[in-house]
């Protein structure tokens, strides 16, 4: 072939081309050789395209094309042609042509594949996908497959669209170090040592959180980074080592510009890239209600049952376990005055769900530390059966009233000292039988909402002291600074969450930017002037020549494309991931180092017993 650079792509041919000459380069994903006729489907990450070798082609060209197998890497020379209608494939962007080749060139042969690139469905339909370690060891030719291509493509699109909201914004992209003083931000940092300055060491980045704050004092009001971060904490399957967040901070603000902004973007990167349109306004719940109602603060708000208050309950028998949920009294019971007492109706399936169906959701409330979970039937004429309903008879009016239930509805209660606990655990069978009932609304696809009004501080039992929810740089609201130090537990800080189906996708705040308030809360927390000085001192110092009053926040990337792509695992939207041991298959990392490399950075490596 004397040219075989390429002159259209695999994806861009159409009835309109008919007739031109051309030159293919991609992959062959699959061969059919019907004797007089070969049929070569070709490749690239734009599409498809059919090659045909029949009759009119040499016998060179037939014996390379015979010759063919999966993901050789090869371009064809020919003629576009229309297929007969009877052959024309509305499946494909090219199913109207194909191209008749009259030469052929391979650049490369392939090995047998370690597992199949196309994809593969069983009989049920069910989709047939390699083992994960398998697909990263071979991570290039994962990526190969349609469905990594689709997500890969459709992760740069959304960075390309929050760039060009942001700029829009008036924000600017700034990069900040990678190489920072290692400071407690929750999970632990890894370590960089220096072999200049022996015996310490830089910290990956968890966050630029100390940084962006640091460039609202330098006067950058607006500013953004598609940053990259680094914890040491243990993987799943919305978390790895490394990750990627669009982390945002602005100065002379408030909460509700940083929720508009937040909005906007999305908005505009869900309609650029998806075509899909978001409400204007995201809805807004405090964190009270949403425990409280979902069991969480990220609910998932595509289906709209809400578990309910049943402290009433406990009056009307003397079933003592739903008497110490409605007596609850810890902190939290006394500050926002709700039960430890709740109670989920399910609609509809009393005579689909049997016992051993409601033993799978009590092993899930258990496992959120529930006692147990109690339930209760009501029949076709009104009537409880089942579970506790001896200790409810006669009182089947009442509370059906009271809960709003009817026939054939499936009621399950948690009852617990503490009514945090008592949330949760509904809340997990409350998510679990959304997901068996499939209950999402069609129509609600992508369901954002904020949560607000956090409780600043948190009580540690086990160090017996309090700690942020968030982070120590996070503003209280201003009517509880009079009482930070006499009231920690009522206090609500000025932070604020973004959920996306059961996901928290962003995290943010208002940030404290007066030194002495700093100071109040670092001794909240027990940090003392020295210990904040040495962790937070180049921060803290900043503030003392004009700080700004400024706030962000910072979707994470990685999960915004994965609920996008509605994967299940971030694993699926990034190119080169770490797999659950935070490993990586392919090229063998961590990897054991020359002993002359950790000698020039004065390390001793040593075994660990097992």
């Amino acid at each position: 072939m004397e040219n075989s650079k390429r002159t259209v792509t695999c994806g861009e041919l159409t009835k309109a081309d008919v007739g031109r000459k051309v030159v293919l380069n991609g992959w062959v994903s699959r061969t059919r050789d019907l004797g007089g006729l070969i049929f070569i489907r070709l490749r690239d990450r734009y599409g498809i395209t059919q090659v045909t070798v029949g009759d009119k082609a040499s016998e060179q060209v037939k014996k390379i094309a015979s010759s063919l197998k999966s993901e050789f890497c090869i371009a064809v020379e020919g003629i576009v042609s229309p297929r007969a209608e009877k052959d024309i494939n509305t499946d494909m962007a090219t199913g109207e042509i194909e191209v008749e080749a009259n030469d052929i060139e391979i650049f490369t042969t392939s090995q047998e594949l370690p597992f199949s690139i196309e994809e593969v469905r069983q009989k049920d339909g069910t989709l047939v996908v390699a083992n994960e370690d398998l697909r990263l060891k071979y991570r290039y030719l994962d990526l190969r497959r349609e469905p990594m291509q689709h997500n890969i493509i459709l992760r740069s699109k959304v960075s390309f669209a929050t760039r060009e909201y942001l700029t829009s914004k008036g924000f600017l992209e700034i990069e900040t170090p990678t190489f920072i003083k290692s400071t407690p931000e929750g999970a632990r940092d890894y370590l960089v040592p220096s072999r200049v300055h022996p015996g310490k060491f830089y910290s990956l980045p968890q966050s630029p959180q100390l940084y962006k704050q640091i460039l609202m004092v330098s006067g950058f009001d607006k500013y953004f980074q598609i940053a990259r971060c680094y914890r040491d904490e243990d993987a799943r399957g919305d978390r790895q080592p490394e990750f990627t967040q669009i982390d945002m901070e602005m100065s002379f603000t408030n909460r509700d510009e940083v929720l508009s902004t937040t909005e906007g973007m999305m908005g505009y990167i869900f309609k650029k890239t998806l075509n899909y349109d978001l409400p204007t306004k995201f809805d807004r719940i405090s964190w009270d209600d949403a425990f409280d109602f979902y069991g969480s603060d990220k609910p998932d708000l595509r289906f709209d049952m809400k578990l309910q208050d049943a402290a009433f309950m406990a009056e009307l028998s003397d079933f003592n376990a739903f008497k110490a949920g409605a007596a609850a009294s810890d902190k939290n019971i006394e500050r926002h005055k709700r039960s430890g007492l709740k109670a989920l109706v399910v609609k509809d399936v009393a005579d689909k769900y049997s016992r051993k169906h409601i033993e799978q959701l009590e092993a899930i409330a258990k496992i959120n530390h529930a006692k147990g979970l109690a339930w209760m039937k009501i029949t076709q004429d009104g009537k409880f059966e089942g579970g506790i309903s001896k200790f409810f008879a006669g009182k089947e009016e009442e509370i059906c009233l009271k809960l709003s239930a009817q026939k054939n509805d499936l009621l399950l209660f948690v009852s617990d000292e503490k009514w945090q606990t008592a949330c949760v655990a509904l809340g997990a069978v409350r998510k679990q039988l959304g997901k068996d009932l499939n209950l999402y609304n069609p129509k609600d696809e992508f369901h954002f909402a904020w949560i607000i009004d956090f409780p600043y501080f948190a009580w540690n039992e086990e160090e017996n002291k309090w700690e942020t929810e968030h982070h120590m740089f996070t503003l209280p609201q201003k009517k509880y600074w009079d009482t930070l130090e006499s009231d920690p537990g009522s206090v609500k800080g000025d932070l604020y969450d973004l959920v996306l189906n059961g996901y928290e996708l962003a995290s943010g705040s208002m940030r404290i930017n007066d030194p002495a308030l700093q100071q109040r809360i670092f001794k909240i927390v027990g940090y003392s002037e020295e210990r904040a000085q040495k962790a937070f001192g180049f921060l803290v110092q900043a503030f003392k020549f004009g700080a700004p009053p400024h706030g962000g926040i910072a979707p994470g990337l990685d999960r915004l494309i994965m609920l996008m792509c509605h994967e299940e695992s971030i694993h699926e939207v990034i190119a080169f991931p770490k797999n659950n041991m935070a490993a990586s298959p392919m090229d063998d990392s961590p990897s054991a180092v020359d002993e002359q490399q950790l000698k020039d950075l004065h390390i001793n490596c040593y075994d660990v017993e097992e």
